[in-house]
């Protein structure tokens, strides 16, 4: 049979995986100890599981994003390849749902031609920031925002929000050994809203380093705070080094919107 390429869309609750990339197991992890020959729990790890089990063979799947643990998705882009093409995508789609957990859907499965590759595929992303803004914390849902009692200056936020928008050196919004040749990217928008009593915050850009978006989040906070003011920012970012700017915000609040995708043509 001829292999065939498929993109995938997905969402997925990052609460209980170690993010999305697959990892072994160290002895530093601590947690249940895996079956033979699989890693630790990570999305990756997983949806290869669920795929390899209706396609009766391994997989290698590419994710767009390596979200960390604990981050969720609403719009995660992947791809694969397999020679099972016999099976219809739709069938292949609810078969694999069928093998996944809960916290994991498969949104969609495409058949997209051999060169199409998820990382080099995307073009824009944006990732939304959710932080419960309460004297009480919500027991429903604490590991999908994160609880802040105090009140924040959500003017002060969006003036500071503002000023990274634009070609920037981000590496001091950057957690230290991102491994990347340059810390140079594009943040398209970068807005604060008030959704009472939740705040959200949405960026959108052409690419992100390690811990950008939560540092940017405990950055602002902290501008809520009075602890920084909306003129820092500049600042900060000429800084070019970590310490310069604010506190990194928990993982659980964070959530991968989207990703826009070049054009895929049609497969042949």
């Amino acid at each position: 049979m001829p292999t065939q390429r498929y993109q995938l869309l997905l969402s997925y609750r990052g609460t209980r995986y170690h993010g999305w990339q697959q990892q072994p197991v160290l002895e530093t992890y601590k947690g249940e100890t895996p079956p033979a020959g699989v890693g630790i729990p990570t999305i990756q790890e997983t949806l290869a599981g669920a795929i390899a089990a209706v396609v009766a063979h391994p997989v290698a799947v590419v994710g767009s994003s390596r979200t960390d643990a604990g981050v969720h998705a609403k719009g995660q882009v992947a791809h694969f390849d397999t020679n099972q093409t016999q099976i219809p995508p739709e069938s292949l789609r609810r078969a694999v749902n069928h093998r996944l957990p809960p916290d994991i859907l498969l949104r969609e499965i495409n058949c997209v031609p051999e060169g199409f590759d998820a990382i080099t595929a995307a073009v824009n992303k944006r990732y939304q920031y959710f932080i419960w803004n309460a004297p009480d914390r919500n027991p429903f849902f604490p590991d999908l925002c994160w609880h802040r009692w105090q009140t924040l200056d959500l003017d002060a936020m969006k003036i500071a929000a503002a000023h990274f928008v634009g070609e920037h050196d981000f590496v001091s919004f950057a957690r230290p050994g991102h491994g990347r040749q340059t810390t140079v990217r594009t943040v398209l928008s970068c807005a604060v809203s008030w959704r009472g009593p939740m705040i959200v915050f949405g960026i959108e850009g052409t690419g992100f380093l390690w811990n950008m978006v939560r540092i940017m989040v405990g950055t602002l906070v902290e501008v809520g705070l009075g602890r920084f003011m909306p003129e820092d920012i500049p600042r900060m970012l000429a800084a070019g080094t970590r310490e310069a700017a604010g506190s990194t915000a928990p993982p659980q609040g964070l959530f991968l919107q989207w990703i826009k995708l070049a054009q895929v043509a049609e497969p042949t």
